[in-house]
Order: C-alpha cells, then sequence, then structure tokens
C-alpha cells in the first residue's frame, strides 16, 4: 500500500489530497466524479504515512523557514506551500511531510492536528507548543521560542558528551598500547630469557606469557575480540544500558548531576509552553512526558494535588521535583503571576550549575584517568625490566 497525491480541478481552484492505494490505477479510481477534473495522480515520495521521518536538523530548519516566511507576511498555508515547492523532489521525506500537513490543513484543521497526526516527525511538546499559540495568533513567536529550548537542550548534551569523550579516547588510546605491549612487545622482549637456567619469577611469567602467544595467539586474539564484540552487542540492549544507567546514577555525585538536568528539561519545557498559553497545569503534564519513570510518577501524585488546589511550589518541593532555588522561584512566580517565566529562570539556574559541575569533573577526572592509564602502562615496562635488575643483582 502506497501513497499518492491527487490533484483535482474544481470550480478554477486546484485542490489537492493523499490516498492510500496498491497502484496508481487504484489511486485514479478513488476520485469521485463531484471532486472535479482530474490533474495528476503522483506517487509521494517513498511512502507510507507512518514512514516519514526528519532529524532533528532537517525539523530545526522547516521551523526556523516556516517562522521567518509567516513574519514576512504570508499565510500559512501559503507559506507551507512555498516550503514544499522549495523541497521539490530534492527532499522526498521533508516533501511528504508537508503535503500530508497540508492536506490536513485543506481540510480546515488547525497546525497543531495536522503535526499531530504525524508523531513520528514533531515532538508532542512542539505539537503542544504550536496548539497554544493558534488562539492568539502567534505562530511564528511560538516556533522560535520551541527552537531555542531545543537548541539550550542541545547545547547541554553536547557539554554532556563532551565531558565524555575524552576519558573514551584516553581509554581507548590506553587499551590498545596495553594489548600491543602485551601481544608485541612481550613476547619479543622475552626472547632474552630463553637461554637462562634460572629465572626469577618476573622473567619465568613473561616467558610463560611469549610461549602461550606464540602456540595460541590467533585463539586469544579470536577470544579477545569475541569478548570485545559481545560486550559490545551487550551495551547496545536498551534494557542493559538502562540497567548500568540507573546503577551509574546511584553514585552520590553523578546522582545530584542527573537530577539537576532532568529538573532543567522539566522547568524549561513548561515554562515554554506556560509562556505560550498553556494552563500550568496541562504544562506540567505534558512535560512530565519528558521525565524518567520515577520523577514522573512522583510528577503524577503531584498533578493530583494541584488539582486539588494545593500551591505549586510547596507540592512540587514535597514531592522532591525542585531544589531549594527553585521552590523559591517558584513561589515568586505564583505570587507575581508570571510562573512560566519562573519556570525558566528556574532552568536557566540548573543549566549554569551543571556547567559548573561539568566543569569540575574534566578537571578533576580526566587528570586521575591519565594518572591511572599511565601507571598501568608504567608497570609493564617496570614488569618488562624487573628480571634484569634481578639479574644484575644477582651477578653482583
Amino acid at each position: 500500500m502506497a501513497e499518492y497525491r491527487i490533484s483535482t480541478l474544481r470550480q478554477g481552484a486546484v485542490q489537492l489530497r493523499l490516498v492510500q492505494a496498491d497502484s496508481e490505477a487504484a489511486a485514479r479510481a478513488q476520485v469521485g466524479a463531484d471532486e472535479g477534473m482530474l490533474l495528476e495522480v503522483a506517487r509521494v515520495a517513498g511512502a507510507r504515512r507512518d514512514g516519514l521521518r526528519l532529524n532533528g536538523a532537517a525539523l530545526g530548519l522547516l521551523l526556523q523557514e516556516l517562522s521567518a516566511l509567516l513574519e514576512a507576511g504570508l499565510v500559512l498555508i501559503e507559506a507551507l506551500e512555498a516550503l514544499r515547492d522549495k523541497a521539490g523532489q530534492g527532499n522526498r521525506p521533508l516533501q511528504g511531510v508537508l503535503e500530508q500537513l497540508l492536506q490536513t490543513l485543506y481540510q480546515g484543521q488547525p497546525l497543531s492536528r495536522a503535526m499531530q497526526a504525524q508523531p513520528a516527525v514533531f515532538p508532542e511538546l512542539l505539537v503542544a507548543t504550536v496548539a497554544s499559540s493558534e488562539g492568539s495568533g502567534q505562530l511564528p513567536a511560538a516556533l522560535k521560542r520551541y527552537q531555542y529550548y531545543e537548541q539550550r537542550v542541545a547545547t547541554l548534551r553536547k557539554r554532556v558528551t563532551g565531558a565524555l569523550v575524552y576519558p573514551a579516547v584516553v581509554l581507548s588510546v590506553g587499551g590498545g598500547i596495553l594489548l600491543f605491549m602485551l601481544f608485541f612487545v612481550i613476547p619479543r622482549f622475552a626472547v632474552v630469557f630463553e637461554s637462562l637456567r634460572e629465572l626469577p619469577a618476573t622473567a619465568a611469567a613473561m616467558l610463560w606469557w611469549a610461549r602461550l602467544v606464540q602456540s595460541h595467539g590467533g585463539l586469544l586474539g579470536a577470544g579477545l575480540a569475541g569478548g570485545l564484540l559481545a560486550v559490545a552487542a551487550t551495551l547496545r540492549a536498551s534494557r542493559v544500558r538502562r540497567a548500568l544507567l540507573a546503577r551509574l546514577w546511584t553514585l552520590p555525585k553523578l546522582r545530584d548531576v542527573a537530577q539537576l538536568f532532568v529538573l532543567a528539561r522539566f522547568y524549561r519545557s513548561a515554562g515554554l509552553l506556560i509562556d505560550g498559553g498553556t494552563p500550568a497545569l496541562q504544562a506540567f503534564e505534558l512535560s512530565g512526558r519528558l521525565l524518567p519513570a520515577a520523577h514522573g510518577q512522583r510528577l503524577s501524585r503531584a498533578l493530583e494535588e494541584l488539582r486539588a488546589g494545593k500551591p505549586v511550589a510547596a507540592t512540587l518541593a514535597r514531592h522532591g521535583l525542585t531544589t531549594a532555588v527553585a521552590e523559591r522561584l517558584l513561589r515568586v512566580g505564583e505570587q507575581s503571576g508570571d510562573l512560566g517565566g519562573m519556570c525558566e529562570r528556574i532552568a536557566h539556574f540548573h543549566d549554569g550549575t551543571l556547567d559548573q559541575a561539568i566543569e569540575v569533573f574534566s578537571k578533576v577526572f580526566e587528570p586521575i584517568l591519565m594518572l591511572a592509564v599511565g601507571g598501568l602502562v608504567g608497570l609493564i615496562v617496570t614488569l618488562l625490566y624487573m628480571p634484569i635488575f634481578e639479574l644484575a643483582g644477582g651477578m653482583g
């Protein structure tokens, strides 16, 4: 079953719609006599309705161009048609996404409903942001707010990823050096001791390893490679990764950093929605879908109390969804009526704390890791020369 775009001319206006059919002939058969004159039947890029995808960069560019066209004075349908024509045949996934949006808009549905029909392309938070702006006519501003939100989240994610890249490189290089010494240096160095009758313990150990590598080197290498592949395959399993991360985040310092990251994203999402006109309770509920399972359960209990009329700051604090600073800022937001702005301030404050924690991690952990890897390599080098020192001492 493929998707086809049908163009018809009715009462002097060209109308478009998408249909699902097994062939072009079957798509033509779906055009009724009251729909006007058939102009064109074209298969939509690749695909099925649920097969269209856009990566984060493509979605960001689409939102940026759409907001620019809307600010220039084009109406929504004109702006989307312009972007569809611009995509042409060079970007079929984007063209298919825009075709589906336009088809829903032609039927009189709002943009948020059109985006909601493509959940694989448009995140739920974006749909809620667009929906909150449709009543006020501030769609360009809403799209810009969402772009800013995504940029802040992406920046924070890059900082965390960047802090982990250097340790990974050090471990990889250190592991490569150790393997080189074990499988190349030691077997050749141990040849020096083969002619000796009485060997020190360290020399005997080196000679035993050299003979093992010479006789079963291929088997050892295959076993090592198989073990590394097995570890990589295990880590690729989502259940294993979640279990390891859950255990990792139980460490005291890392647990605090993870809490800040979760809360920063939660309050930034809530602030984005509240500033766009979404009611606070609905904004908290939508933002809660970004939370891990444990935090989501706490938020569900907090929302029950909020619906009963309890204050926001005290309720979220009671369920462990704030920090000391966040609780005070929420209280100020409740009193001043600027809850959305205070949620954004909380996110900014937590971002600063996270930046400081990442910087401390880089300055402390990276030198320790370098010392550990260098010490391990130095230990093997020392073991290489230890038999020579022992033999020299015995001769003296």
